[in-house]
């Protein structure tokens, strides 16, 4: 099923919108982004020692370097999708897959809302520890498989934008 065929209101989006992204093309879009999270990931490991320690250390794990090393990678992950966002609507998944994130209202590039999608989206990744982060992620990136008509997920409904067509 195209993008077009999608069954939603049309009065649910401004006139000239593009259609809906599809929830393939947002998860491919996202995969794409999480490579760029692991590698982030790792380079906060190797900067903080926590993978050195762990080389060195079999079966151990020092909490404090693995900690610092994942508030380091929700930093700069945060500031890769808020100033992508803000400027373009579109992270590096998103170009990929020719998507970008647009405010509901206008259809325009997010500019600050970015930045407010960039919070509700990354800053719960601090909780993954405590599971309630990745819990919330779930529910997060699944709500556009049920949302109609636009397919928005929690983050989209935050910062009031949608995923469409570039």
């Amino acid at each position: 099923m195209t993008p077009d065929q999608l069954p939603y209101q049309h009065d649910a989006r401004p006139e000239g919108m593009p259609p809906p992204a599809t929830p393939g093309q947002r998860f491919a879009a996202r995969l794409v982004d999480t490579l760029i999270l692991g590698v982030i990931w790792t380079v906060a490991l190797i900067a903080t020692g926590a993978l050195g320690y762990a080389y060195d250390h079999p079966g151990e794990q020092d909490m404090g370097k693995v900690t610092l090393a994942l508030v380091i990678t929700m930093a700069v992950y945060f500031v890769y999708e808020g100033v992508m966002l803000a400027r373009s609507g579109q992270t590096l998944g998103k170009k990929a897959l020719r998507i970008r994130v647009a405010m509901l209202s206008d259809g325009d590039v997010p500019h600050g809302q970015g930045w407010v999608r960039a919070v509700v989206y990354v800053l719960p990744g601090m909780l993954i520890p405590l599971l309630v982060g990745t819990l919330f992620w779930l529910v997060n990136v699944l709500w556009c498989t049920w949302d109609q008509p636009l397919r928005q997920c929690l983050h989209d409904k935050a910062a009031k934008t949608v995923v469409v067509a570039a």
